[in-house]
């Protein structure tokens, strides 16, 4: 038996009479009745009694035994008693899969208990009540008894140490058992919810391509599971912050080995956080890892340009001017040149389809190019044309640059003479963003998924993503980011992420109606 204690020393208190099932093996008579030892709380002098505290007696059950009803006292504040004529019994809460019933605490008892804080999710009360039932049947006191400290969120594993051992060797078969019944009843439950409320099913997660499956590394053999993807997603995307207020913003978190070395720092990848504008770093680094996917798609057909050189072009040229406003001269690729090695020269002439993401004044788009016909079409989440003239002028700029990018790279202009300055582009009406702020989400997928033979009457038509989904590609950009084979620092990305501890059970905390909090992490 465990001894929980909440003092309200401002309320008086009042005896109120349970009932409680335990096995009839442990049932006693008033002659036999010994009282509960007093707990001793560290730092303090006085013991507990009953007429000064609030009692909850938490036991661990045994399936095995017979259960018998026994009256015991429990002491409330007088304010929160009631009457028997006022009092309804609780329904019996059926667990499915045994033929044992289990009794549900009265709401006013509940309300007077210390419980474990809720987690922040969404998911049906009746999980919370089971998510609930297992902590406590799994719960196994220490051997130096103090103020119970509860923690519900993430922590270091080095945090855990030997009292989770501990725990691990003390929990019965029994418990281990009751917690994965639990967890599976807990599963269903959410999902019956999801399908009560019209929302979307679960949500695929394996997206991941190239860095789905096993990898080995010198620490060992690793599983891309949801929770290492989940576990990835809160390392690279925590921001920590000193005594002196500075961050470790400007930390290189990642090394991309193509055509060179692209390095990501936290900062571009804190801009994956939810209701974030992304930042054109990670447009790029997804680029490039699409370029190197073992695909016909990415092989033959359609090379990604990434848009670093296009975002610094549009820098220097804000309205899509050819002569810069700013530097008084025309544009030229050589005056970028720590962008120009992450070009694939060989692709960018040959693929019949260039993809090229273009960014300017928060918004994103995609350009599809055939290359074969000299056509161009440009796919914007936000709009289904040009919202203004100057973004029209700035579109007859942007496939300028393009041009020029191409004929550097050895291969003909997408128009000759002064007709590049006056290249077209048709936007194609699709289903786009729900939001203001997931512009660049869209456009990566797009890279992916877009079959630019289905363009049709400058329409195209697919079934758009449930606002879930898109939400959940931002923990899997930076997963696939992280966890590439391109990245030099993988193994410390898979280090650092193995080392956070998700709550159980993490089947509940990646349902896409559980929202977890920056503040449910715990550090050293």
């Amino acid at each position: 038996m465990m001894v929980v204690r909440e003092q309200t020393p401002s309320e008086a208190l009042a005896v109120v009479p349970i009932q409680v099932f335990v096995p009839a093996s442990q049932t006693t008579t008033e002659t036999d009745f010994e009282p509960t030892p007093m707990l001793q709380i560290e730092g303090t002098t006085e013991t507990l009694s009953p007429s000064d505290s609030n009692m909850m007696v938490v036991r661990e059950q045994t399936p095995s035994e017979a259960l018998a009803v026994v009256p015991i006292q429990v002491f409330v504040p007088a304010s929160q008693t009631t009457t028997e004529t006022d009092f309804e019994p609780t329904p019996m809460l059926q667990i499915e899969g045994t033929t044992e019933t289990s009794p549900e605490t009265p709401k006013q008892l509940q309300e007077t208990t210390p419980t474990v804080p809720p987690a922040p999710t969404k998911i049906h009360p009746d999980a919370a009540a089971l998510l609930m039932m297992a902590r406590t049947a799994s719960y196994v006191p220490k051997i130096d008894p103090g103020v119970p400290s509860f923690s519900l969120g993430l922590t270091d594993s080095s945090q855990e140490g030997a009292s989770t051992q501990e725990t691990e060797r003390a929990k019965s078969p029994e418990s281990a058992n009751l917690i994965e019944e639990l967890d599976n009843l807990i599963q269903k439950i959410a999902s019956s919810v999801a399908k009560g409320n019209n929302k979307s099913p679960q949500i695929e997660r394996g997206t991941g391509g190239e860095c789905s499956g096993k990898f080995r590394t010198p620490g060992g053999l690793y599983q891309i599971t949801d929770d290492m993807k989940q576990k990835c997603y809160i390392w690279g995307t925590r921001l920590k912050e000193d005594a002196d207020g500075n961050t470790n913003e400007y930390e290189e978190m990642c090394t991309l080995i193509g055509q060179g070395e692209y390095i990501l720092m936290r900062m571009h990848l804190v801009s994956l956080q939810a209701k974030s504008d992304i930042e054109s770093q990670i447009v790029s680094a997804i680029c490039l890892i699409l370029n190197q996917k073992n695909e016909k798609r990415f092989q033959e057909q359609i090379y990604c340009l990434p848009p670093d050189i296009v975002s610094m072009a549009l820098s220097d040229h804000p309205k899509g001017e050819f002569v810069s406003s700013k530097t008084k001269k025309k544009f030229r690729v050589e005056a970028y040149p720590s962008f120009i090695p992450f070009i694939d020269r060989k692709k960018l002439t040959l693929h019949p389809y260039i993809f090229a993401p273009v960014c300017h004044l928060g918004n994103w788009w995609l350009w599809l190019i055939n290359t074969t016909k000299r056509k161009c079409h440009i796919l914007d989440p936000l709009h289904k044309k040009a919202p203004s003239d100057e973004r029209k002028q700035v579109n007859k700029f942007t496939g300028y640059v393009f041009s020029r990018l191409i004929t550097y790279a050895g291969g003909e202009p997408l128009q000759k003479g002064e007709n590049e300055k006056k290249i077209k582009s048709s936007y194609v009406k699709i289903s786009g963003q729900k939001t203001s702020y997931d512009c660049a989400i869209y456009v990566m997928k797009w890279m992916e998924l877009i079959e630019p033979e289905n363009i049709k009457k400058g329409k195209y038509e697919w079934d758009n993503w449930p606002q879930e989904e898109v939400d959940h590609y931002r923990v899997e950009y930076a997963s696939r980011i992280l966890f590439s084979e391109m990245n030099k620092e993988r193994d410390r990305a898979i280090r650092e992420s193995s080392a956070i501890r998700l709550s159980k059970p993490s089947s509940v905390l990646l349902s896409p109606f559980c929202q977890i909090n920056f503040a449910d992490i715990e550090t050293a």
